[in-house]
């Protein structure tokens, strides 16, 4: 009976502890205190548009004001470092779509830990187990195609070495991944497991290179350039809402999944509406705004766009992010002299 007694108060003391856990994750946010200091400045390489409906459902639902800073992942990193080693720090929240650069940095200590509400709903791979990051979204890295403009679907690529025959010369766009870091993981990870060579041969079928994915998708749209390589499909996504001819290829030997992390950045000017912010990103408004536009979001518990795949039906290409962030400066020196 003795033992009976000792097990049931032990669980009631578990069970208290729990709810002091919850209680105390629910309440890490002060919103009086965010409110007060009555702005966050968010730097980000959301696509605009996402962006600027995150930042106004925020500012609608807590009368704080989001001053954001937009640009392709590798701008923003770049823009956070200049900052820091002059000693500055401006801003609060930074999300950028360079998952090895994040973590880097999160060793260095250079966020607050921080584990917001629905935390946990986050797949695995786009939140740090101490809290560091979370992911906001997750970007599909795949081949998207002009199907009115190519002779027959039987013309559209169906692997990423097709895309080096001969027939596509003239036809390929591609983003620097000097400027989003979204592509710094695609080329990084194919020059590792393909070399270099891979993108000698596009550099001979004359890819087109602009800096980010809009103008991926605006050459796209205006018929200059016919196949998108390794770009976001959230935009070719939104061409087709739009009414354009747009057509996603799911590489046969496998898609680019990304988590784009977000970090509440320590020593920041607004604190607590950085953990407002934070908290916000993987609330229930925000994260619907993604499959809304095409896109995925960062939540387990929320579903893939109307149009899209579920995660666990697409071929996911391994992606070691620890080679991509110790090899960055060679990948993208490389990548500038093949393509010079």
């Amino acid at each position: 009976m003795g033992g009976l007694l000792r097990i049931l108060a032990l669980a009631t003391v578990c069970a208290l502890a729990l709810v002091l856990a919850h209680a105390a994750e629910a309440s890490d946010v002060d919103m009086a205190a965010a409110k007060k200091e009555g702005k966050v400045v968010w730097y980000t390489s959301t696509p605009i548009e996402q962006g600027q409906k995150i930042a106004k459902l925020f500012e609608d639902a807590t009368g704080i004001k989001v001053e954001m800073f937009r640009s392709g992942g590798s701008a923003i990193l770049r823009r956070f470092l200049q900052e820091s080693q002059a000693g500055r720090t401006a801003v609060d929240v930074m999300t950028t779509s360079d998952p090895a650069a994040t973590a880097a940095l999160a060793r260095k200590g250079t966020f607050v830990a921080f584990k917001p509400a629905n935390f946990e709903k986050v797949v695995e791979e786009g939140r740090d187990k101490d809290g560091y990051f979370v992911a906001q979204r997750l970007n599909l890295m795949t081949i998207y195609a002009r199907s009115d403009k190519l002779a027959s679907p039987a013309d559209l690529p169906k692997t990423w070495a097709d895309l080096t025959d001969a027939k596509y010369k003239g036809k390929l766009v591609m983003t620097d991944p000097s400027f989003t870091a979204l592509q710094l993981t695609v080329v990084g990870m194919m020059s590792k497991t393909s070399g270099w060579g891979y993108y000698e041969k596009l550099r001979q079928n004359d890819i087109m290179i602009v800096q980010g994915n809009q103008q991926v998708s605006d050459n796209l749209k205006r018929g200059e350039r016919l196949i998108a390589v390794g770009a976001l499909d959230s935009y070719a996504a939104d061409d087709r809402k739009a009414g354009h001819p747009i057509v996603t290829i799911l590489p046969e030997d496998g898609t680019f999944v990304i988590p784009s992390p977000t970090a509440v950045i320590k020593g920041s000017p607004n604190p607590n509406a950085a953990k407002a912010l934070a908290e916000f990103m993987i609330g229930d408004a925000a994260q619907s705004v993604f499959p809304a536009d095409g896109g995925y979001a960062a939540r387990k518990d929320i579903p893939p766009p109307a149009d899209g795949v579920a995660l666990d039906k697409i071929k996911i290409v391994p992606i070691d992010y620890d080679y991509v962030e110790k090899e960055s400066a060679r990948i993208k020196k490389k990548f500038n002299e093949v393509f010079q």
